[in-house]
């Protein structure tokens, strides 16, 4: 088999970028989501004490913007472009599959990281500036920092390519979120036991959930090529 082409994997990732912002639902999902997910934080910081925070990682929570926000996009990738009339047109060009894929998990990566990071940014500060001393040290660690830049890329592709698959069977975009949804809550379960201290927040633990993500990421993408069926598209 031929070397992916990465110049049509960007030209891909670039035409689904210009689409997404033109699409309203999809900027209102992005927008939406993550102010849920920024709320449990900053009321623990600001409701609980100093020494009740030192026992839980309570900034990963942020991890639910990475977890769920993607799929607003994702599950739009193949039934929004089928509905839309303009699936059949890019099947036409020299793209594989595996290249239209990529291409449509990069463009559903980058704007769901920016805006995790860009929350999460928001929330350290608030606590930096407004939280007692006692207590923006007890949240603002630098393992749960470290942490919330780590994982945030790899919650966001496993998300996506929830996203993807359920997008490539489903009859409708509505159902396919509907359904992308909660199955791309279990990454956002585990990272709450981490918060509640429930899983222990160590290296160890860290580097073995690491390992799960990138295996069910590369899994991922390979079940996403292979439920991306082009005549059952566009016959369907």
């Amino acid at each position: 088999m031929n070397p992916i082409s990465l110049r049509r994997v960007r030209a891909v990732a670039g035409k689904e970028l210009r689409d997404y912002r033109r699409n309203r639902s999809l900027v209102a999902g992005m927008t939406i989501i993550p102010l849920v997910f920024l709320i449990t934080p900053l009321v623990q910081v600001f409701t609980m004490t100093p020494a009740d925070l030192q026992h839980g990682a309570w900034l990963v929570y942020m991890l639910g913007i990475p977890a769920v926000a993607p799929t607003v996009i994702a599950a739009h990738a193949i039934v929004g472009e089928r509905q839309q009339g303009t699936l059949e047109p890019v099947l036409t060009t020299p793209v594989r599959r595996d290249e239209l894929l990529l291409g449509k998990a990069l463009a559903a990566l980058v704007p769901s990281v920016a805006v995790s990071y860009l929350v999460f940014g928001l929330v350290v500060a608030v606590i930096a500036v407004f939280a007692e001393p006692q207590s923006a040290a007890a949240v603002l660690r630098g393992s749960a920092i470290a942490a919330q830049i780590f994982f945030t890329p790899l919650v966001a592709a496993w998300s996506i390519w929830i996203g993807i698959i359920i997008s490539a069977r489903a009859k409708d975009v509505r159902s396919a979120q509907q359904i992308a949804m909660p199955i791309s809550l279990p990454s956002f379960a585990v990272a709450l036991l981490v918060a509640m201290g429930v899983i222990p927040a160590t290296l160890p633990v860290a580097c073995l959930l690491a390992a799960i993500l990138a295996g069910l990421n590369i899994a991922g993408w390979a079940m996403s090529v292979a439920a991306f069926d082009p005549e059952r598209l566009i016959t369907r």
